[in-house]
């Protein structure tokens, strides 16, 4: 998924229910090329396949597991809430020994640790390889949003070829889903964060019932027109006081 578009660029299925994120890296990795920025979570930790992306110009983010064993090489930064440091990890006699960036952030207590291949802290710095890790959570949205708003929680059939139209269905939708709520966005001069998928999505039965009366003609003007009463722009959530560490990474990924 594009972390900017928030749509699929690729959708990977298999039959064996019990697959590990693992076996997808030569689909993924035959999707992207030289100059992709890659962020994925603790599932993909493969070393062989950092040092693949690294050799073929690929850039990755992830999270670091807790055991990771590691060399410090150079250190970028280092203060009470922010550790930035060229490490090296695996090991010779495998093929694997690589120098990455480790990157670690305290935040209300915790300490969050991220692995990325790109050493130069100028073209990357430390806090915005953070925040782009940030972003992968973005592809949680959209699963919440197909199997929560578009029904894809349920099957309504076991067969396997029936499984694969539901499925391919549902992100059908999601992406145009995707591409409405871009355009209602863009009309209101808001950016997409700021409009509601599923109050887009709940604002359709309004258009069609609309369009039958002969009250509506085009679904994005009718939406812009009545996105006040239909509720399409998300309320403003209280603003927090900030804190002294700055909120460089969210929870739902501990």
């Amino acid at each position: 998924m594009t972390g900017l578009s928030r749509l699929p660029v690729w959708i990977g299925y298999t039959e064996d229910a019990a697959a590990h994120d693992q076996r997808f890296w030569d689909d993924l990795l035959g999707q992207v090329s030289a100059g992709t920025l890659l962020i994925f979570d603790l599932g993909y930790t493969n070393f062989e396949r950092f040092a693949q992306m690294t050799r073929e110009g690929i850039t990755f983010v992830t999270r670091a597991k807790g055991n990771l064993v590691y060399e410090v090489a150079q250190v970028i930064v280092r203060s009470a809430a922010v550790h930035d440091r060229v490490v090296w990890i695996g090991k010779a006699q495998a093929g694997t020994y690589q120098q990455v960036r480790l990157v670690e952030v305290l935040y209300r207590g915790k300490w969050y640790r991220y692995l990325s291949n790109e050493l130069d802290a100028q073209r990357l710095p430390t806090q915005m390889l953070v925040e782009l890790y940030r972003q992968r959570w973005r592809i949680e949205d959209a699963f919440a949003t197909v199997k929560s708003l578009l029904g894809l929680s349920y099957f309504f059939c076991g067969a396997d070829n029936a499984v694969q139209v539901q499925v391919s269905a549902t992100w059908m939708l999601y992406a145009m889903l995707v591409d409405v709520t871009d355009a209602v966005a863009e009309a209101l001069a808001r950016p997409f964060a700021d409009i509601s998928m599923e109050m887009v999505y709940r604002a359709l039965y309004h258009y069609v019932h609309a369009a039958q009366q002969g009250e509506a003609q085009e679904l994005i003007a009718f939406l812009v027109a009545e996105h006040k009463l239909l509720g399409l722009v998300k309320r403003k959530k209280p603003v927090k006081p900030k804190s002294r560490a700055r909120p460089l990474t969210d929870d739902e990924d501990a």
